[in-house]
């Protein structure tokens, strides 16, 4: 049987002491389609997309369109008819090059809490992209907040782009409850992940820094197993109530000390973020979201005894 896993994605999981949780879990990767997938993909209207640009930076971004826009072309690839937004920093790998492109795809359905991820090679066609997939899995719901989209159209605004995080994505980030990260083994092929948990469990250590708790979770480790053997890494913190979206790019490290996880309630291990670029796009998305129903699979956000930054 051919090991799904690479060397940081195994080195992770004897870490953390979940070989055999994580073969278990290799038996639900497969390299096609199944049926019940294809309508579910045919229901959605958001796709979180990861990928390395030219630079060698990752970022997460997030496609959208109104039902249909993402289907199953035959059960080794998918079709979705749309690009990243204008300004978007892997638009131009994704609309403008005919290349193929390593890329980790999330589709998901906040209000049935189901997701879906799918990893392969994309090309663009005229009115998006067409990937040619190697992995096809679904996730648990855990950690997904309830809520439903209605559309309110308009353009993306021009692209605000900085090096640190100014006060309105503090704001955003600390009130967030869901972010997605995108992150790409030793030789490019990309993840895309949902991280959630009730506002707060993202921490800003400085403009520049961010921590998040690392929660109990499928053992397959193909977020940390890449952070392993490639730190660089995107974040894309969605904007639910206004279409904004906040693209981060930067490097990311694991702090496995136990008792500093300790301090954080629900937390493994830590994971800590250096930020190297900031993208905001405001109006981003037409998709507007209700209110959230916090999973109850959420642990307590609150730190009573928050570790400080781990030293290098």
């Amino acid at each position: 049987m051919t090991d799904v896993y690479h060397e940081g994605e195994r080195a992770v999981q004897a870490r953390a002491g979940v070989l055999d949780q994580a073969g278990f879990s290799s038996g639900a990767i497969h390299a096609r389609i199944p049926d019940v997938a294809r309508d579910f993909l045919r229901q959605q209207v958001m796709l979180v997309l990861g990928a390395t640009d030219r630079q060698g930076r990752v970022w997460a971004s997030l496609l959208t369109g109104t039902a249909g826009f993402l289907r199953a072309d035959g059960d080794r690839s998918l079709v979705v008819d749309a690009h990243p937004a204008a300004g978007d920093p892997l638009r131009p790998l994704l609309a403008d090059s005919g290349e193929a492109v390593p890329v980790g795809m999330i589709a998901i359905e906040p209000a049935s809490r189901r997701r879906m991820r799918m990893n392969g090679r994309a090309t663009t066609t005229g009115a998006g992209i067409r990937v040619d997939l190697d992995q096809v899995y679904a996730n648990c719901p855990k950690y997904i907040q309830k809520r439903a989209p209605r559309r309110d159209p308009g353009d993306p605004a021009a692209p605000l782009r900085t090096d640190r995080l100014q006060d309105s994505h503090l704001d955003l980030i600390t009130r967030a409850d869901t972010f997605f990260v995108a992150t790409a083994d030793r030789d490019g092929n990309a993840d895309a992940s949902h991280r959630g948990g009730n506002p707060g469990f993202v921490e800003v250590l400085s403009p520049t820094a961010l921590r998040w708790p690392d929660y109990v979770g499928n053992a397959m480790f193909g977020t940390l197993g890449n952070i392993e053997v490639n730190p660089v890494a995107g974040l894309l913190f969605p904007d639910w109530d206004t279409g904004a979206t906040l693209q981060l790019t930067g490097t990311a490290r694991v702090d496995w000390d136990p008792d500093r996880a300790a301090a954080v309630p629900g937390a493994q291990r830590l994971v800590e973020f250096t930020i190297s670029e900031v993208v905001e796009i405001r109006g981003s998305s037409p998709l507007r979201w209700s209110a959230p129903v916090y999973s109850r699979f959420n642990p307590q956000a609150v730190r009573p005894a928050s570790p400080g930054p781990a030293k290098p």
